[in-house]
C-alpha cells in the first residue's frame, strides 16, 4: 500500500486538513485516492474545477494559495452551498510560454481551437451552425447533440415549396402537404377550406361578400357584379344574389348557375340600350333555364334518387344607373333602399315570396305575427324546373338622393329585418367604402348567431364610372 500524500487542504474543497486525514470532514472527499502531486506544473483549469474522483496524475492541479506577483483574485461572490463556483476570466492570470517564461506584454493569444466547455463553465447562447443561438440553460441539461429550439420559419416553410412549385395547392394546416383533389391534405389529413366558404369581390363601385355562416357546413349563396356602360356612355352597376334552397338537390350549384347566367344577361343587354327594366326580367328568365337544366339527369340518375327534388334557388338582383333603380327578385332573398342622409327614411324594394308575406297581404296577420310563425320563410316562388310558374318581379324607383342599395339574402336579413334596423348597421360611408361594408354587414349576421349563409352586395346610386370605388 502506498503512501497516502500529506495534503494541507482538501482537493475539492480547500478545508483545511489534519496529518492522517483519510476523508474530508467539510466535503467527505476520498483522500486517499488523491494521486500523489506531479512533478510539472499543469495549466490551471479557468473555472477551478477538480476532475473527477480517480483521475490520472496531472489531470487536475493543487489550488494555489496566492495569486501570481502582480494580480488580483476577482472579488469573492456569496458564500454557500447554492453560490456557483468562481469563473475566471484568461486574462486574470499572466501567460507563460512554452518554457515557462512571460510573455512580453500585447503578445496575442496563439490560435488554436476553442476549448471543449469543462465541468462548471458557462458559455451564454454560443454561435451554432447557421447563425443560430442555443438557448440560455440548455448546455446544462442535455448534450449539445440534442439541443432544442423553436423552428425557424423559413425552414419550417421549405417542404411546402416542391408542392408549390409543382402548381399545387399547400394544406392551410401544415403548409407543407399537397391537397388531393377530394379536398384533404396528403400529408396530415386536414381537410381545406372550400372556395365559396367565404368569398369577396370588388368591381368599380360595386362590392360583394358571402359567407357560409356559423352553422351550415357548405355556402348554396351566390353572387355575380359588374359594371358597365349605356349606349350613351353613363355608367351602369349591376348585382345578383341567388340563394340555394337547401331542401332541394344541388342548391349550391343552382344558385352558381343562376347568379352567372343573370348578370351575363344583364351586362350584355345593357350596352345594347335594352331598358334596364326590361333586361332585368329577361336576366332573370335567362337564370330560371339555367337552374332548370341543372335537372337534365339521366333517367338512371332519377331512379336511384327519385325523392330529390329539382335543383332551386332564390334571385334578387339590382341595376343602377345614373338616375334610375331597377330591381327585380323571385324568392325571399331581399333589396333595400338605404340614403346617405340618414334623417331620409330607408326602404325595403322587394316583397317576398313567402308564406308570412301572403298571410299579411291576405290582412290574415300583421307582419310581426306571421314572421314569428315557424311557416314564415317557407318560399312560394323561386327558380327550378319544380316551379310552379314563373313570375319574375319588377320594379323601378327614382331616387332624388345619393344613397346604397343592399342586395342580400335572408341569412343578413333575418338580422336586420325592418328598412329602419337595416340602416342602422349599414355604415355612413358605405357609398363609398362598399366591400368594407358588405363585410361589416356579414360580420354583424355572424355575431348574430350566423344561422345560415351570409351574402350581401352593396351598390351605391347613382351609378359611378367603373373604377370608382373604395379607397
Amino acid at each position: 500500500m502506498s503512501q497516502m500524500p500529506q495534503l494541507s487542504a482538501c482537493p475539492s474543497c480547500e478545508e483545511p486538513l489534519e496529518s492522517g486525514d483519510r476523508f474530508c470532514g467539510a466535503c467527505g472527499y476520498d483522500l486517499s485516492a488523491v494521486p500523489e502531486r506531479p512533478q510539472d506544473n499543469p495549466t490551471i483549469a479557468m473555472n477551478g474545477s477538480v476532475p473527477a474522483q480517480g483521475a490520472p496524475a496531472g489531470a487536475y492541479p493543487e489550488a494555489p494559495t496566492v495569486p501570481p506577483d502582480g494580480s488580483a483574485w476577482p472579488a469573492p461572490g456569496p458564500a454557500g452551498p447554492d453560490a456557483p463556483e468562481p469563473v475566471h476570466l484568461p486574462t486574470d492570470l499572466p501567460g507563460t510560454d512554452s518554457g515557462g517564461s512571460a510573455l512580453p506584454p500585447g503578445t496575442p493569444p496563439p490560435p488554436s481551437a476553442p476549448p471543449a466547455p469543462a465541468a462548471g463553465v458557462r458559455f451564454d447562447r454560443p454561435a451554432r451552425p447557421g447563425g443560430h443561438a442555443v438557448p440560455a440553460g440548455a448546455e446544462r441539461t442535455q448534450p449539445d447533440a440534442y439541443l432544442l429550439q423553436a423552428p425557424d420559419p423559413r425552414v419550417s416553410a421549405d417542404p411546402a415549396a416542391p408542392a408549390a412549385d409543382a402548381g399545387g395547392k399547400v394544406c392551410v394546416a401544415c403548409r407543407a402537404g399537397r391537397v388531393d383533389d377530394d379536398g384533404y391534405c396528403e400529408n396530415c389529413g386536414h381537410a381545406q377550406p372550400r372556395e365559396r366558404d367565404h368569398m369577396e369581390q370588388e368591381s368599380g363601385p360595386v362590392a360583394a361578400v358571402s359567407d357560409r355562416g356559423l352553422r351550415h357546413h357548405r355556402n348554396e349563396d351566390a353572387f355575380a357584379i359588374g359594371s358597365t356602360a349605356l349606349p350613351d356612355g353613363s355608367p351602369a352597376s349591376v348585382a345578383i344574389v341567388c340563394d340555394g334552397v337547401s331542401s332541394a338537390t344541388r342548391p349550391d350549384d343552382a344558385s352558381l348557375a343562376a347568379s352567372k347566367a343573370a348578370s351575363e344577361s344583364l351586362l350584355a343587354a345593357l350596352p345594347r340600350g335594352t331598358h334596364p327594366q326590361q333586361a332585368m326580367h329577361d336576366a332573370i328568365v335567362a337564370a330560371s333555364r339555367a337552374v332548370n337544366s341543372l335537372a337534365e339527369e339521366p333517367a338512371t340518375a332519377r331512379e336511384h334518387a327519385p325523392h330529390q327534388n329539382a335543383p332551386a334557388c332564390t334571385i334578387v338582383g339590382a341595376v343602377v344607373t345614373s338616375g334610375l333603380l331597377i330591381v327585380g327578385w323571385v324568392g325571399d332573398s331581399r333589396a333595400y333602399w338605404v340614403p346617405v342622409d340618414r334623417s331620409a327614411p330607408p326602404a325595403r324594394l322587394t316583397e317576398d315570396d313567402s308564406w308570412a308575406a301572403q298571410m299579411v297581404a291576405a290582412g290574415l296577420m300583421n307582419e310581426a305575427e306571421a314572421y314569428a310563425d315557424e311557416r314564415a320563410h317557407a318560399i312560394t316562388g323561386w327558380l327550378g324546373a319544380d316551379a310552379y310558374e314563373l313570375e319574375p318581379h319588377t320594379a323601378a324607383f327614382k331616387p332624388d338622393r345619393p344613397g346604397v342599395v343592399v342586395v342580400c339574402t335572408d341569412g343578413l336579413w333575418n338580422y336586420a329585418e325592418a328598412a329602419e334596423e337595416m340602416a342602422r348597421v349599414v355604415l355612413l360611408d358605405a357609398a363609398t367604402h362598399p366591400l368594407h361594408s358588405a363585410r361589416v354587414l356579414v360580420g354583424h349576421a355572424l355575431d348574430g348567431g350566423g344561422h345560415d349563409n351570409v351574402t350581401v352586395a352593396l351598390v351605391p346610386f347613382p351609378a359611378v364610372p367603373q373604377g370608382a370605388g373604395s379607397a
